[in-house]
Parts: C-alpha cells; structure tokens; sequence
C-alpha cells in the first residue's frame, strides 16, 4: 500500500499502509494481553534478536560505520513500534498520521541493512517469510515486521460506517471481468482483467475491504482512492453502465442494491462502489490492452505490477504502453523516480536510492515487496474460479 503519484504524494512524504483521518483514539478489545506481552517481549530485546549485532572480527572504518548505522536504525525502528503499541494500548490519542513514522523507520532499517551487507556480504543470512530479498532484511527480525502489520492493521481498520461485502473477493473479479467486456475483451482476457482487479486489491489494502489509510488523510477505501479519483470512476461508470446491463442484467441489479445502500454516502466506504469506482478511474481504458500486455508480460506477477504502476506513476507507464518495447522502455524524470521510491520502489540501500534512471523491466524485478501480496491475489483467484 504506497502513496499516489498525485500532487499530493509529494507532500505526503514518502506501501504497506495506507490512510487514517486526524487524530483520534482507537480501542484494541480485541488484541488480548497475552499477545500484547508476547509482541512487546519479541521487540524489546532487539540486541539479542539481530544476528547484524555481533562484531564479526576486525571491520573496516565503512563496515564498522555501516554496522553502526544499522544497528541505530533498527533499534529505532524498534522504538517507534513499542511507542505506537504503547499509545494504543493505553487507548491514547494518536497523532496525525500516526503510520508515516513507522512507514519511514522500517525503511531506514531496510535501507541500512543493504548498505550493512554492501560493505559486509557475510551479513546476508536466511530467507524470510516475507520473501524480502535476504540482502535487505535480517531474517532474525520477522517479529518487528510482524508487530508493524499488526499496528497498521489497527490504525486502518474500517470506519464504522464502512458497507462491506460479504464476497469481496468475488465482487473484485466480476466487475474487472464485467468492465473488461464492456471494453471489448472477449472471455479469456476478461478474465484475465478480473485477476489483475484482484491483484491491485491485495496491492492496495492487503485484501482488507474498506480499510482506512495511516498515512493519508486523502485516501481510503478498497481501492485508497482520493475523492477526485471517485468521482471521476463514478462518471466513467455512468458512461457505460446501460450496457453492461445487456450482457450482465445481474451484475447490474447488483449495482442498483449497492447504490441504493450506499445513499449519500462516500461511495469509497461501500466494498463495491469503491472497487468500482476505482476500476474504473485508472484502469479500465487500459484494459483494451490486456491481449497485447500478456503477450510482452506473460508472467501474471507482472501483469500485476504494470497495472500497479498506473497506480504509482500512471503518465509513463501509459507512455510505455504505446511503444514497441515496454519493458526497455526508461524511465529518467526525477519526479517519476521519487513516486517509485515514496512507494518502496528503488527505495533501499545507497546504490538503489541513487539510481537516475530505470527501465520497466528494472521497475517490475525492484517491486519485489508487492510479490507476497500478488501471490494471494493469485491463490485466491484460483479459488474462486475453481468454484
């Protein structure tokens, strides 16, 4: 979950968490105190838990520096979970935007741990079960990544006037699949724009419907939308909705319920208005061209992150599409290549966080950290066509 590319993405500062409105407190009845206690014992005691701690022999003046760093980084990073915990623990107002801080801090460590194995390669250790690249990420430190999804998942929790869905899943695929034919696929690519809704899904919200966002206060939603991108898939729906209704009357009936719930509402605190909605803001006028990206992309992760780059930095990728040569096509604005960053894209480590320039196939290998979300994408969509 990263911010857009919009003017606000700038301001913003610099995905796994998205929006929150201003402060406010926020009740946790449901994490009990054993798991609190367990959580707080596994992050307080970070010098016994990082292997990165330990002095392995005689260091050069860098990789003592880069130790330091690292070490510095991390405990902080620690400190900042064990704050927001703390805060909401004790039910204490949390400031605005209480996930930017800990968005930035889990960068700095695994921006410092790839300078650490840059200039000490023995400090690469095991996989991870976040399947972020062991160069990055100390292994020994899950349970810190594992208490940040659990605070983002509490600062974003829905509001309590959020309509969800009892098939979000399912209501993803088929209005991917509807608005796909809408568009001119036939059933075999539609489908396949169905599962790639359902990617940008888990992209944007893990998969978690109506979710808020912990660092903005613009977007939010099924699909963290801003109020613009709303409205303008609201238009584009209306535009096409009178013949959606001549292939798919039941799809249609079902758009009618949603927009009889949904009233005067937000349209982005209904599962299916936001989905729909956002569908249909950024993506379904790429849509006619699914046949000609499965064909450049064949890998469906890939599919995927293309998508998600309309998301992230829609004017090139848009501009890549119309070439000859999608994935060499490069990448050179400074702006483009700060939207990538503010979205953990080329965004850790010196040698990542100097690059100037990339092409998209650069782009899609570097969007390493949205690969475990696309995978349940993936998993998921396979379930629901089994059925």
């Amino acid at each position: 979950m990263g911010l857009k590319s919009h003017a606000a993405a700038a301001a913003a500062a610099l995905v796994l968490g998205h929006l929150l409105t201003p402060p406010f407190s926020i009740a946790i009845d449901a994490i009990t105190n054993t798991v609190a206690s367990f959580v707080t014992a596994d992050i307080g005691n970070l010098s016994f838990v990082s292997t990165a701690m330990g002095q392995p022999g005689t260091l050069t003046k860098r990789q003592s520096d880069a130790l330091n760093a690292y070490n510095d980084a991390a405990n902080n990073f620690r400190s900042i979970l064990g704050q927001r915990r703390e805060q909401i623990n004790s039910n204490q107002r949390l400031p605005n935007l209480p996930g930017q801080a800990l968005y930035l801090a889990r960068n700095n460590m695994l921006s410092a741990y790839k300078d650490l194995t840059d200039a000490l390669a023995s400090k690469i250790g095991r996989p991870n079960k976040f399947e972020i690249p062991p160069a990055y990420f100390d292994a020994e430190l899950e349970p810190l990544l594992d208490e940040y999804r659990k605070l983002f998942d509490l600062m974003q929790a829905p509001s309590i006037e959020a309509q969800k869905s009892e098939t979000p899943f399912e209501d993803v695929v088929d209005l991917g699949t509807t608005i796909a034919r809408a568009k001119g696929l036939g059933a075999t690519d539609a489908e396949t724009a169905g599962r790639i809704s359902l990617g940008l899904f888990f992209a944007e919200t893990n998969g978690n419907q109506n979710i808020g966002n912990a660092r903005s206060n613009k977007y939010k939603g099924s699909f963290q939308t801003g109020p613009s991108e709303d409205q303008n898939g609201r238009r584009k729906w209306a535009a096409i909705r009178q013949s959606i209704a001549t292939f798919d009357p039941t799809l249609r009936l079902r758009d009618n319920k949603e927009e009889a719930r949904v009233g005067k509402l937000d349209h982005r605190l209904n599962h299916w208005t936001a989905v729909r909605d956002g569908l249909m803001n950024a993506h379904a006028d790429i849509f006619p061209r699914v046949p000609a990206i499965v064909k450049t992309l064949p890998d469906p992760i890939d599919q995927m992150k293309l998508f998600e780059l309309i998301q992230i930095i829609p004017t090139p990728t848009r501009s890549a599409l119309i070439t000859n040569n999608l994935v060499n096509y490069r990448v050179f604005d400074p702006t483009v290549m700060r939207y990538l960053r503010n979205n953990s894209i080329f965004a850790f480590g010196q040698a990542d966080r100097a690059r100037t320039s990339a092409t998209f196939r650069e782009i899609l290998d570097a969007m390493w950290l949205f690969n475990p979300k696309f995978e349940r994408a993936l998993s998921k969509f396979d379930e629901i066509t089994a059925r």
